[in-house]
Formats: structure tokens, C-alpha cells, sequence
């Protein structure tokens, strides 16, 4: 399994709760966060803002779905502007489902 985390503008998070879901990935989890890229920031006139609020959204998926997950979250979050966010894939080594107490195949 394969945990996606993407960091994503706040007006994309409709789009894309709402196309991943349509596809059939409905387990999400999602944070607010601030952050900034490799430019440092933006400058809008005469103010900088270091940190930006953005949307950190996770999503825990079997090995074969990365792509189609990953497609959806670059279709839906883009507007083609500095900003637009990052998608980090990482391996799952466990998955442990509280109520049961069961590990999940990974």
C-alpha cells in the first residue's frame, strides 16, 4: 500500500474530495496547513507572505491505484499558477484497523 499525501490550494479541495470519491476513493483525511514552496513565499504590492494556507490531504491506497489517485489530484487542484501545491507518495510498511485490532495486507 501507498500513502498519498498532497498539499493543495483550499478552493481545489472541493474538486478534488468530490472526483476521488466519484472514482471510488472515499477514505480521506484532511489538515489545514501553512507552508511555502522553493519561492519563499509570494509578494503581493509592497507585502510578502512567507507562509501560505494550504490543504494537506491523505489518502491510503493499494499499490495499483497510485496512478489513477495521483492523475485525479493533478487534474482537479491545478490552475496552472506558482502555489498549486505538491503530491508525495510514501510506503505504507503496516496498516492496523483500530476497531478490529486486524493488520490490512499491505
Amino acid at each position: 500500500m501507498k500513502m498519498i499525501k498532497a498539499v493543495i490550494r483550499p478552493e481545489k479541495l472541493y474538486d478534488v474530495m468530490k472526483s476521488l470519491e466519484k472514482e471510488g476513493f472515499k477514505g480521506i483525511t484532511i489538515m489545514d496547513v501553512v507552508g511555502r514552496g522553493k519561492e519563499g513565499g509570494i509578494q503581493v504590492g509592497e507585502k510578502t507572505y512567507d507562509e501560505l494556507a494550504k490543504i494537506l490531504i491523505m489518502i491510503a491506497v493499494e499499490d495499483g491505484h497510485v496512478n489513477k489517485v495521483i492523475n485525479i489530484i493533478n487534474k482537479h487542484a491545478n490552475t496552472e499558477m506558482f502555489g498549486d501545491g505538491k503530491i508525495f507518495v510514501c510506503h505504507l510498511e503496516e496498516v492496523w484497523t483500530i476497531r478490529t485490532k486486524k493488520k490490512e495486507i499491505s
